[in-house]
């Protein structure tokens, strides 16, 4: 593996829960793997008042409680600590970043970095404008003495006009070549995987087309609420917080045409025309290919569960949608009339993202005595989270007279590779940015693409009160009629459990 150029990392809203429990651990497990460069520092920006010995406490705590590789001495901990250093700054003040100027050209200096500087926006959406424009007036986006690269989180955009808005003023201050849009999805190693899966077997590639899949299904499931983010939910909702990054993310991954190359321009290339081969979904059709549901009070294990509307910070007549399902088409020569369902939702029975390809059945049913088989059909389910594997499913011979067939599994568990150490997505992703490594990040001609299709399907719910917003009891899967947007009456959706292979059963809650 290449080695990471000499650098500062700086963390805007270095005092907030992801750095705490996400990127500072990160980091440490680099360091503590010997990843890191040689000469690294990180400066965390905050308008908490901390000088280094209580941000260095406070990390030591993050530390010992979320990295993977938890430090087995002190002196290997102690050695990264040193490496971090805190700034009281306010990012709404102009005048400050100047003194950030000074800052950062002091600490290159102390710790020899050679002027290189990864930015990472770990702060509200609305300092997306703010950050990069104060950056690039002091200089610091300039790369003629060093790389500059800047980390921002989603969401990337309300919609797709502050999605633009959004592109727009990060290009008026950085290149795009700099920027990363970080996705932790993307850092998970089953949804890299679905690159290896696809393009290095050849006995799923050819088949991998409207001639051979019937339809494919994604599912991003959540077994809790909102919790106390109702009032941030009110604002997002199913098909923001979930469809629009995450699972169509995985939408281009499946569908996407095999790269030239393994590298950050093509793969994110062929994802950008997935996204742009989306077939448009019309204001006046949303209520036929887009179902929306919001869970109600119910009972789970015997305990009371709240509805979403009785959760705190949410409106007693909310329609933001805690479900919402979609049937979308690709328009291209690979993918023509196949349908693609893709559904999110919270209060569901159990925790799953999963991609299920369901492959067409025979052309000549030789078992129709068995009513059960004619109806199945081989599906290769990928599952991303929890039990990470792959299983495939497909009829065999039940032993005995007569040929009856059952569908039974072969699965591979990533736990049965015990001894392969898996990074963390936040580990893996901010690696590759160290390594001047995009692939794995949104490109923002993509970002919009995906807000162009999304689009049309939010004006209509806010616009539309006649489109309704059905009620489902907490730890059901949805609304009933979600399964009306398949349109074969003996196909719905799989109903996963936690347990990757123990499928066709009622999930414990």
């Amino acid at each position: 593996m290449h080695q990471a150029k000499n650098h500062i990392l700086v963390i805007f809203g270095a005092s907030g829960d992801l750095t705490y429990r996400k990127l500072v651990p990160a980091v440490f497990d680099l360091f503590n793997q010997g990843l890191l460069p040689e000469k690294f520092a990180i400066l965390g920006l905050g308008r908490t008042e901390l000088g280094n010995r209580a941000f260095r406490k406070k990390m030591k705590e993050g530390i010992q409680q979320f990295a993977l590789n938890k430090p087995s001495d002190d002196g290997k901990l102690n050695q990264y600590l040193e490496k971090l250093h805190y700034f009281s700054f306010d990012t709404k003040e102009p005048d400050e970043y100047c003194l950030l100027k000074g800052k950062l050209r002091e600490l290159d200096e102390a710790c020899q970095t050679d002027n290189n500087i990864i930015f990472y926006m770990a702060t509200p959406p609305s300092m997306y404008e703010i950050i990069p424009a104060q950056l690039a007036k002091q200089g610091l986006t300039d790369e003629s003495q060093g790389f500059r690269r800047l980390i921002v989180e989603k969401p990337f955009g309300y919609d797709l006009e502050t999605a633009q808005k959004l592109n727009a003023d990060l290009l008026n201050s950085f290149h795009e070549e700099q920027i990363y849009r970080i996705d932790h999805y993307l850092g998970k190693e089953t949804v890299q995987n679905l690159l290896v899966t696809r393009f290095s077997n050849g006995i799923f590639e050819p088949l991998w087309n409207r001639n051979y899949i019937h339809h494919v299904e994604i599912t991003g499931a959540e077994n809790i609420g909102v919790g106390m983010r109702g009032g941030y939910y009110e604002g997002s909702g199913a098909l923001r917080d979930m469809i629009q990054n995450h699972l169509l993310l995985l939408v281009g991954l499946v569908a996407m045409e095999p790269p030239t190359l393994i590298d950050s321009y093509n793969i994110r290339n062929e994802i950008a025309k997935v996204f742009h081969s989306l077939r448009p979904i019309k204001e006046e059709e949303v209520s036929k290919y887009a179902i929306r549901g919001q869970y109600t009070a119910s009972h789970i294990k015997g305990e009371a569960v709240k509805g979403y509307r009785d959760e705190t910070g949410v409106a007693p007549d909310s329609r933001t949608e805690t479900f919402a399902a979609i049937k979308l088409f690709i328009d291209n020569w690979r993918w023509a009339d196949v349908p693609f369902y893709i559904r999110s939702g919270k209060m569901l029975p159990t925790r799953v993202t999963e991609i299920v390809i369901h492959f067409k059945s025979t052309p000549h049913h030789l078992f129709v005595n068995d009513a059960n088989i004619s109806k199945n059909y081989n599906q290769l389910v990928i599952r991303i989270q929890p039990d990470e594997g792959v299983l495939l499913k497909f009829g065999m011979k039940v032993p005995g007279a007569g040929f009856k067939v059952q569908n039974v599994n072969m699965d591979f568990h990533y736990s049965d590779l015990s001894d392969t150490y898996l990074p963390s997505a936040y580990e893996r992703l901010l690696l590759d940015c160290m390594l001047g490594d995009s692939t794995l990040y949104h490109r923002g001609d993509a970002v919009e693409a995906a807000w162009r299709f999304v689009d049309p399907i939010l004006k209509a719910w806010k616009k539309d009160d006649s489109i309704p917003v059905h009620g489902y009891p907490a730890g059901t899967w949805g609304p009933d009629v979600s399964d009306n947007l398949i349109e074969e009456e003996d196909i719905t959706w799989r109903y996963p459990c936690k347990n990757l292979a123990n499928d066709g059963n009622y999930c414990e809650l």
